[in-house]
């Protein structure tokens, strides 16, 4: 049990992603013309595919995708034994609650680049396989600033930007997590290990174990 409710907090996270994914999917149309208002100009529900990692960065490999999904994987496994490890060492409960949100997101984004290729056939038009190529549904969309950079920066100048990304409840829970974790990293993790075992044990335990 002690383990239990980290990793069902991650699954909380992974259903209510899907849910709203889902509802968006069916629901709205991709675009400007299904852009949903909610809170004036600068909050808006716009449903839309990323292709690639946060912010649509993509690798430049016809197998690229499937790459980046089994690093994904990959990823998915470690965060879930770290939970498992943190418990064991006894570390802050807030710590582990950020990580099992992490696990969350990460695994509701996962998801889609498994299957939404096959489920939804959101797979790009030249992707080798509709497997591991599905595509990320994004919906909120935070319009704080949104217009051309100027064209004296290096590199990016003239290049029209959105100051805010549009992202998911899986990217929401992730950086949530981060930003807890950074913002309490004094707390989080100047802890000591403290897995129990007879080296922690108290010495007359000890003796009365050898007897």
């Amino acid at each position: 049990m002690k383990y239990t409710k980290f990793y069902l907090a991650a699954l909380l996270v992974i259903i209510i992603d899907h849910v709203v994914k889902l509802l968006v999917h069916y629901n709205m149309e991709m675009g400007l013309p299904g852009q949903i208002p909610v809170f004036g100009d600068w909050f808006k529900l716009h449903y839309t595919l990323n292709p690639g990692m946060a912010f649509g960065v993509q690798l430049g490999s016809e197998y690229g995708k499937i790459i980046l999904t089994v690093f994904r994987m990959g990823a998915a496994v470690g965060i879930g034994y770290l939970i498992y490890y943190l418990v064991q060492h006894r570390y802050p409960k807030g710590l582990i609650w950020c990580v099992g949100l992490i696990l969350g997101g990460a695994i509701g984004n996962l998801i889609d680049s498994i299957f939404y290729g096959v489920m939804l056939d959101n797979a790009p038009y030249d992707a080798p396989t509709p497997w591991l190529h599905g595509q990320v549904i994004d919906m909120f969309y935070i319009d704080i600033w949104e217009g051309i950079l100027p064209h004296w920066i290096p590199l990016i100048g003239g290049t029209p930007m959105s100051l805010w990304p549009i992202f998911n409840i899986a990217d929401a829970a992730i950086f949530v997590g981060v930003a807890i974790i950074i913002l309490n990293q004094n707390k989080f993790l100047n802890h000591q290990p403290q897995k129990q075992n007879l080296e922690n044990s108290n010495p007359q335990e000890i003796n009365i174990v050898e007897a």
